[in-house]
């Protein structure tokens, strides 16, 4: 989207960014990988192509989401997205509705599901209240405000915050105030262009958590992770584990900062002892995707581990509340699936046996963290999916393990 080439260093090479990548080449911008940058020379804001053939955005839920914003305000054009199996039953009625009130139109299938066509049209500002917190929903809806004369997001609680942080950056105009639920209320304004200097990618702080889980489980261990991105909205989980007694030493951004760039640390992580907490709604959005290490982690914690209002994960790569109750049951853990979440009774082990991924990257990779915190190991069916995200997990474990 920006007007002059932008070098990305730090960037992970793994199937949802191939996956991007792909994406944006399809629209008229011109991709550059070797193994220290991505070079991306954009087609500018208003220019994106559109292709001859749908664009296949695999598995990646977040590009699904995220991409819609900016092709709705191309006026006159249209563009068709589809994926994979998972990704053909993940909902998009969460953007179609907002963009709609701006002025697109999407058309998908059975009204809410890939593959969809959107039609970009001349938008127009809104303000929109997210019935659910949802950061790709959020960030869709700014994405196409750019298009706008001026258009704000309401949430009902914070949810992450990287796209605005990189608008910020690329000049864009955005500003957020709290509302007097303790959410936010973000406001973007039309933008002629954007421009990006150099970016360099903070070290993902949903993969470093597998290892971070493992450090904490298994006896002995110490490790550190270098330069983890530690924005407090995307922290939820550090802070999970310091209630739950877990160490893990690094200085995490205070609540409520906001600006351009990411914070980065070190992060120590011991094992130790941990007890059983419970997660409430307003936390879920800050650590969604890493809720399965919590149900893991409350396997071997004292008394009772709860987490509730995280309904969003029975929409993800797979029903996650679902297969994580079944995946850690059948591995002797004592957890039962609410409507919402799931509650876990400590016993301070886990048996081992068999996994079933489903396809699920997140599933497989908290398959492996309990085979190696597990009495007897962990067959995990279907290790492949941990390629979407993390391709390296299985050689970073082994040298870790040696």
């Amino acid at each position: 989207m920006a007007s002059e080439p932008v070098r990305i260093t730090n960037f992970l090479d793994s199937a949802d960014t191939r996956s991007t990548l792909e994406a944006v080449r399809e629209l008229g911008a011109i991709v550059q990988v070797n193994e220290q940058e991505v070079v991306i020379r954009g087609c500018g804001l208003r220019n994106a192509q559109a292709p001859g053939s749908p664009i296949d955005v695999g598995n990646a839920g977040t590009l699904m989401r995220l991409l819609p914003g900016w092709l709705a305000f191309q006026p006159g054009a249209s563009f068709e997205l589809d994926g994979d199996e998972s990704i053909r039953r993940r909902p998009v009625d969460r953007i179609a509705e907002p963009l709609t009130l701006m002025g697109a139109r999407l058309d998908a299938r059975a009204g809410r599901f890939p593959p969809f066509t959107v039609h970009g049209e001349a938008l127009t500002g809104i303000a929109y209240e997210l019935p659910i917190a949802s950061a790709q929903v959020k960030s869709c809806v700014l994405l196409a405000g750019l298009g706008t004369d001026g258009t704000t997001v309401i949430e009902p609680i914070p949810t992450r915050d990287h796209t605005e942080r990189l608008l910020i950056s690329a000049g864009a105009s955005v500003t957020r105030e709290r509302t007097p639920g303790g959410g936010y209320s973000t406001t973007v304004g039309n933008a002629d262009e954007l421009e990006l200097d150099r970016v360099t990618v903070p070290g993902d702080l949903s993969s470093a958590a597998f290892l971070i889980a493992a450090g904490v489980l298994v006896s002995g261990s110490r490790l550190v992770l270098k330069g983890v991105g530690v924005n407090w909205t995307r922290a939820g989980f550090l802070r999970i584990l310091q209630r739950m007694g877990a160490i893990v030493v690094g200085e995490i951004e205070s609540d409520g900062s906001f600006g351009a760039g990411e914070p980065v640390v070190d992060l120590d992580v011991r094992s130790a002892p941990i007890e059983g907490t419970t997660v409430e709604c307003d936390e879920v959005p800050l650590a969604i995707d890493e809720l399965p290490l919590v149900a893991l982690l409350g396997c071997f914690a004292e008394g009772e581990t709860v987490v509730r209002g995280a309904g969003e994960l029975r929409v993800k790569e797979s029903d996650r509340i679902a297969t994580v109750v079944e995946g850690l049951s059948g591995l002797g853990a004592d957890i039962e699936a609410l409507a919402d979440g799931f509650v876990v009774r400590g016993t301070g082990r886990l048996r081992g046996g068999r996994l079933e991924a489903f396809g699920d990257h997140r599933l497989a990779l908290l398959g492996a963290v309990a085979g190696l915190a597990s009495e007897q190991g962990v067959e995990v069916v279907g290790m492949e999916a941990a390629a979407v995200s993390y391709p390296g997990f299985e050689d970073d474990v082994a040298a870790l393990a040696s």
